[in-house]
């Protein structure tokens, strides 16, 4: 006798396509305080209009294989932080929520070998995605330019910028 396929066996397994696009932000988060306490301490703050953010080179981690010390201490991660400041728990969610998603669209444009760390302001709340997701496209831009300024390697081709020309005086 057939017994009926079980529902998860029924379903089509995503398209190729789709599962190339969907991106996870999981592996890519830094999680603990002495992280964020080394980011501070090695960065200087910049500014943006809705949030300001830190950038610091990554160090190997000590104990570590060496090996797994070189690979893991190129691949960025990227911290967000919303103080009480920001609002009511609700809100903080929110806040943090949406960066991730923004952040998540555009995992590959985070700078390699680097922590960098978001603190958004209140505005990032009310502010429409689109313009949410452009300035975090422009930091993390800037981000890749300093990095790359850093470390004295060539800016990525897929992270370059074609800056329009400045009038001389």
């Amino acid at each position: 006798m057939n017994t009926p396929a079980s529902p998860d066996a029924r379903k089509d397994p995503l398209p190729a396509e789709r599962q190339s696009s969907i991106q996870s932000l999981t592996g890519a988060r830094l999680r603990k305080h002495a992280d964020y306490q080394r980011a501070y301490a090695a960065s200087r703050k910049r500014q943006s209009a809705s949030m300001s953010w830190f950038l610091a080179p990554r160090q190997p981690a000590a104990g570590a294989p060496a090996d797994h010390s070189a690979a893991s201490a190129s691949a960025p991660r990227v911290g967000l932080t919303a103080g009480k400041v920001l609002g009511k728990a609700h809100e903080r969610n929110r806040i943090k929520r949406r960066m991730r998603e923004a952040l998540r669209r555009h995992l590959e444009l985070l700078p390699q070998g680097c922590d960098l760390i978001l603190h958004p302001r209140r505005i990032v709340l009310t502010l429409e995605f689109a313009k949410l997701e452009a300035e975090i496209v422009r930091i993390l831009l800037q981000a890749n330019a300093e990095a790359a300024r850093i470390s004295d390697r060539p800016i990525p081709s897929h992270t370059r910028q074609i800056a329009p020309a400045k009038p001389s005086l």
